[in-house]
């Protein structure tokens, strides 16, 4: 099924800066006033405003009807939020941690993934998951695993990992209008990030990578908070004489392979950096899709660093290295150019 067009054009307007949370809650009520049929459900969205206190005021503008507090059941609300977008409505599930995701695979995988092909064209889900990733929050092994990959792995869903505020507001507008079913990742340590957004409408389209930063040597293709990482190695890279290149494929699926490949072609060598876990996680798709489209214009084997593949610790100490650094893929690059 096709995306929505994007109506982004941000030169034309002023901008402030939004934390990444104040751009979410942003676009989720301006689409929610534009579209009777979105509302929310979930544990805690409505009062309580998740426990990140993302969503808190949006109840008191739309109401209970609207803004929905849920029984402990992701399951459950998961079920409702398809059956609610086959019928018509436009629906975002909230599942308060990314590894919940797990109790609603049934309805993600086998009903919201199938439901338009299985139906012959003749219904959709157009449904929003939206959840968390990211650890170091010191939540220990059930409230710290990123898991994006997982649903990127099913035909039929689209998978959203935004890494600015600028870039969660657009993501989230477009995906709310799209007729497929999405899931939007949010890093739970980025909610008081600040970024400048546009102030007038503009979506980003699913599928576009971005260059975050220009550079020659080297690309470095972060996701979600990975793209700080890259970014704060970048500054220091260019500080030996390294000039590095930061893309940010924003949604990993679709994934925008032209754009990876053309980086890499350009710089020789690739760097992946996720969260996610390392096996068999986004960081191998990627590997795979730049070793396969920019071979004969490598100089050096396409790296990948993931979270270490182990539960997350909740030991600070322990869990502080679980994680990619930026000293570690500064280290990393250092070794790809031959820079020692």
């Amino acid at each position: 099924m096709s995306s929505p067009k994007s109506t982004q054009s941000p030169t034309q307007f002023s901008e402030r800066q939004l934390t990444f949370g104040e751009a979410i809650k942003e676009a989720i009520a301006e689409e929610m006033r534009r579209d009777k049929r979105v509302f929310i459900i979930g544990e805690d969205v409505a009062e309580a405003g998740t426990p990140f206190k993302v969503l808190l005021g949006l109840v008191d503008e739309f109401g209970t009807e609207r803004v929905i507090d849920s029984p402990i059941s992701e399951a459950g609300i998961a079920g409702l939020g398809v059956g609610a977008a086959i019928t018509g409505m436009r629906p975002i599930v909230d599942i308060m941690f990314g590894d919940f995701t797990t109790l609603t695979m049934d309805q993600m995988v086998n009903q919201a993934a199938k439901t338009h092909y299985m139906s012959g064209g003749k219904l959709k889900v157009p449904l929003v998951l939206r959840t968390t990733m990211g650890a170091t929050r010191r939540s220990a092994a059930q409230h710290s695993q990123s898991l994006h990959a997982w649903l990127s792995h099913i035909p039929g869903l689209k998978v959203a990992v935004p890494a600015t505020p600028y870039d969660a507001k657009g993501l989230w507008k477009t995906a709310i209008r799209d007729d497929n079913p999405i899931a939007i990742f949010e890093d739970k340590m980025m909610y008081t990030l600040k970024g400048s957004v546009p102030e007038g409408e503009y979506t980003i389209p699913f599928g576009v990578a971005d260059i975050k930063r220009e550079g020659t040597d080297i690309t470095l293709v972060g996701t979600s908070s990975m793209v700080h990482i890259a970014l704060e190695a970048a500054d220091a890279l260019a500080e030996l004489g390294i000039s590095a290149e930061v893309v940010d494929p924003r949604t990993t699926v679709p994934l925008d392979k032209q754009a990876l490949v053309d980086s890499a072609k350009k710089t020789s060598r690739a760097i992946i950096i996720d969260e996610g876990y390392e096996q068999y996680g986004a960081t191998a798709e990627i590997a795979s899709v730049i070793a396969d489209g920019a071979f004969y214009y490598l100089d050096a084997p396409v790296k990948r660093m993931g979270a270490m593949n182990v539960p997350i610790p909740f030991s600070p100490v322990l869990e502080d290295v679980t994680v990619p650094t930026a000293a570690q893929v500064i280290e990393l690059a250092k070794d790809l150019c031959g820079k020692r």
